[in-house]
Formats: C-alpha cells, sequence, structure tokens
C-alpha cells in the first residue's frame, strides 16, 4: 500500500489489515462493489482493482488499498 494511504489511515486511527478495511467500509457506507480487473483492462486503467461507491469510483493495485481509499474517501466527505 503506497506509504501516503497507510499515513492518512493512521492519522484517523483507521485499521491497516485487508480485513479490518472491509470490515470498516461496510459500516461507513450502505453499499459497494469491488472488482478486479482483467490483465487487458489493468493495464489500460493501470490499476487491478476497481471499487465502485456510491460517492465515486476509487482505482488501486492491491484490495486492500481499494478499501482504504474508498474508506477514506467516505470519511473525509462525512467532515
Amino acid at each position: 500500500m503506497p506509504p501516503d494511504v497507510l499515513a492518512a489511515l493512521r492519522a484517523r486511527g483507521l485499521p491497516e489489515d485487508e480485513i479490518g478495511l472491509r470490515e470498516a467500509l461496510d459500516a461507513a457506507v450502505a453499499g459497494w462493489e469491488l472488482f478486479k480487473l482483467p490483465p487487458a483492462a489493468a493495464k489500460r486503467w493501470k490499476c487491478r482493482y476497481r471499487l465502485i461507491l456510491d460517492s465515486g469510483i476509487f482505482d488501486a493495485g492491491s484490495a486492500a488499498e481499494a478499501y482504504a481509499r474508498g474508506l477514506l474517501g467516505n470519511v473525509d466527505a462525512r467532515f
């Protein structure tokens, strides 16, 4: 996971592991979808995972990073 995302999670006291992030995301938003992109799409968009929420689309290199970006996007939007 990128250092800036880890720093943002630590600053807000959010979990850093994939399961903790997924559980926190479940608690924070009503619904979301995580897609693992096929190789051609991953190469085109330069990401392996895409998280879709009502508040936006978050692209990431790993599932944990996608959960973190989606969670941070919603935490920042609420405050």
